[in-house]
């Protein structure tokens, strides 16, 4: 995880992809990459409230990239709650041509503690990585 966050402050065009849905992004929290003066992209893989995969992902993708004027060979980091959705976006967009993709495993939240609790096992935000909660 502080991997993924020491990749993206030392590389100009590296880019974290969040592609939780917009209930996570708006309930659950963000990644805050404010200090390093950028802000994740935000796609949703599965696109709530039906979940179905995101039929134009790997298009809003590279617009996202070139509306930043990242080329698609930059480093793309992509995130979820805990993995999953996110390695198989990242999978989708490697085979769309996309040169360097990574799943930051452990997602967001990771997954949950013996409570049943997410945020304290792994994840961005048991590392103490930077976010916000609307």
């Amino acid at each position: 995880m502080e991997t993924t966050f020491e990749a993206i402050s030392r590389e100009a065009d590296a880019q974290l992809i969040d592609v939780r849905t917009t209930a996570e992004w708006a309930y659950v929290g963000s990644p805050d990459l404010k200090g390093l003066d950028k802000d994740a992209i935000r796609i949703e893989w599965q696109v709530f409230p039906h979940m179905g995969v995101n039929p134009d992902f790997v298009a809003r993708l590279a617009a996202a990239l070139a509306a930043r004027g990242v080329q698609p060979s930059a480093k793309l980091y992509f995130l979820c709650r805990s993995g999953v959705r996110s390695k198989a976006a990242a999978i989708a967009a490697t085979e769309a041509g996309f040169a360097s993709c990574f799943n930051v495993a452990g997602g967001f939240e990771g997954p949950p503690d013996a409570g049943g609790h997410r945020g304290r096992v792994a994840g961005w935000k048991a590392a103490g990585l930077p976010w916000i909660q609307p």
